[in-house]
């Protein structure tokens, strides 16, 4: 083949692709213009959860639920911490038999000491799991009203960046009940 032949047919190619790309290019702009654009927004689920009137409520809940078991904890730590500073510092006078007795009462008491603060610690996961859950249901019963009201196409809770031109936190928190600005 020679090298005119080559460079025209190199030439007519070019001139294909070249039209191809104006063909798709004039056809997406048509059909980008007969299309609605795509509605998206962002709801940041941390702030929801942190912020909201239903969530500050159900923290409120759990710390009134839960208070009278944290104290009763606090109070037997108390009470471990100055039993074992007192077999501590009795040793020397203790006799055997006492130390030992003091020893058991302490690892007995220590044992149910971290029973009873394991058990505490399950049941506060599970009632604020079960809090939780309930309000992230009504987040997003809110969320999906405001998508149909607004006619959004997407709402992404996940996101590694979202413009402010996209973010309905705000709308979210105040069908939550929760004051602008909060």
């Amino acid at each position: 083949m020679s090298t005119g032949k080559h460079t025209s047919r190199m030439k007519h190619l070019r001139s294909l692709i070249l039209a191809a790309a104006a063909l798709g290019a004039a056809f997406t702009s048509a059909h980008a213009q007969t299309q609605p654009a795509t509605r998206i927004g962002y709801v940041n689920t941390e702030r929801i959860l942190r912020d909201a009137v239903p969530a500050k409520a159900s923290q409120q809940k759990l710390e009134q639920e839960f208070s009278k078991r944290d104290k009763d904890l606090q109070e037997m730590a108390a009470r471990l911490k100055a039993m074992g500073e007192r077999n501590e510092r009795d040793t020397a006078v203790t006799n055997e038999s006492d130390r030992m007795r003091r020893q058991r009462e302490f690892a007995e008491l220590e044992k149910e000491f971290q029973r009873k603060q394991r058990e505490f610690r399950e049941d506060l996961n599970q009632r604020r799991n079960e809090e939780l859950s309930q309000v992230v249901e009504k987040a997003n019963r809110v969320i999906r009203q405001i998508a149909e009201e607004e006619k959004y196409d997407f709402i992404l809770q996940e996101a590694v960046y979202a413009s402010s031109r996209v973010d309905i936190t705000e709308k979210v928190l105040r069908a939550l009940g929760t004051p602008a600005g909060k």
